[in-house]
């Protein structure tokens, strides 16, 4: 039987990055975990935390490195190597927080700088569409600056659930779908080996071409410390 560490699986790397508070962990851990942590029991990320899911997009498997990283100022130098060698990025705001989505300009600027590929690919997600009543940016506005920006854009919850499944297949099929990313400084493609990650993870979705389904796996974890706060 082949092991879920097989060195044969190749590994996408995946940032999440965006200003404090805008429920990052909390879209990590609903679709890793299929779990949300209210504010009383999550405190914010420091530094750098990563998960490890297995998938199979178009009957082939991949392990999903996705890096988590925090939103305050004070840490921006020890993160900034992690864009490095990134496929893929999520950049999140709040759809609650103007402040949050007039910031995304400079996440956009700093991945430009730090990453090491024009290619990779980018999703501009708004996360708390939940809190409807308190929204101050419009799905119109969203779409609009990741249109502008050459970005992929989905609004989602973490806390019910809605969307955030859908950001991440979305990300991972462009990636899939874009042979200059993988060619880019490395010399691969889908299906070649790339070296790093962890034990794969499990979790089920159907949408679109990928299949999340991998009953019995485990969950990787990663550096971190701990969650955004405020991330319901």
């Amino acid at each position: 039987m082949t092991s879920m560490a097989s060195p044969d699986i190749p590994t996408l790397k995946i940032l999440l990055i965006g200003a404090s508070s805008v429920g990052k962990s909390s879209l990590l851990l609903r679709f890793t975990d299929d779990e949300f942590l209210g504010p009383e029991e999550s405190s914010a990320t420091i530094g750098v935390d990563y998960k490890i899911k297995a998938i199979t997009v178009s009957g082939k498997r991949y392990k999903l490195s996705i890096w988590d990283t925090a939103g305050q100022e004070r840490f921006r130098t020890l993160t900034s190597s992690y864009y490095r060698g990134a496929h893929g990025v999520i950049i999140a705001y709040d759809v609650t927080q103007r402040s949050s989505f007039d910031a995304l300009p400079t996440w956009f600027s700093e991945l430009e700088t730090f990453s090491s590929s024009p290619e990779v690919v980018k999703i501009v997600v708004g996360n708390k569409v939940d809190k409807d009543f308190s929204r101050v940016v419009t799905t119109e506005e969203g779409k609009a600056f990741a249109d502008k920006m050459g970005a992929l854009f989905v609004e989602c919850s973490a806390k019910r659930g809605s969307g955030v499944s859908g950001a991440f297949d979305e990300l991972v099929n462009r990636i899939v779908s874009t042979p200059s990313l993988w060619a880019a400084g490395t010399g691969r493609r889908p299906g070649d080996r790339i070296p790093g990650g962890a034990p794969a993870g499990s979790a089920s979705d159907t949408r679109g071409n990928i299949s999340l389904s991998d009953p019995g796996g485990v969950v990787g974890y990663g550096l971190g410390v701990a969650r955004d706060r405020c991330s319901c």
